[in-house]
């Protein structure tokens, strides 16, 4: 054999186990595409069916008086708007934990605060009043507002 016929078997084989090991790695990361794929699509459509809470009755509070930060006074009621998991047992929520989280909220606030910054502090109260309950109550609504 000469050197020449030496090299061109040489050259071969490398390239065949070159075109093996390409195959194999297309088909690993094909795989892991389409696996990272299905996660992304099909694993998240769980939780977000589960994330909407459905609503139920609306369990209506006596209104509160408040002493205002500035001076005045303020008469607020207040519905809550119950999610469908409470079902029956609408009529055993506790309305106290509501109405402290009202009290808190607007005696610190201004006079000016309470006509001009109404919807702000609604929000935050019903962020208050969602956190407290965990999960029972979805909103409120203003069924009194006297400030004077």
């Amino acid at each position: 054999m000469s050197p020449k016929e030496s090299t061109v078997d040489t050259d071969e084989a490398p390239a065949k186990g070159g075109r093996k090991k390409l195959i194999l790695i297309l088909v690993v990361v094909l795989l892991a595409a389409g696996g990272a794929a299905y996660f992304f699509l099909f694993s998240g459509s769980g939780s977000a069916k589960a994330a909407a809470p459905v609503p139920g009755v609306v369990t209506v509070l006596d209104p509160v008086t408040v002493n205002l930060a500035g001076g005045g006074y303020l008469k607020i009621g207040v519905a809550l708007q119950l999610t469908d998991a409470v079902g029956s047992e609408a009529s055993k929520i506790d309305g106290s934990k509501a109405k402290d989280l009202i009290i808190s909220t607007f005696s610190q606030a201004q006079p000016a605060d309470v006509i001009g910054a109404r919807e702000a502090l609604k929000k935050a109260l019903e962020k208050k009043i969602e956190k407290a309950y965990d999960g029972e109550v979805m909103g409120i609504y203003y069924t009194d507002y006297v400030t004077q």
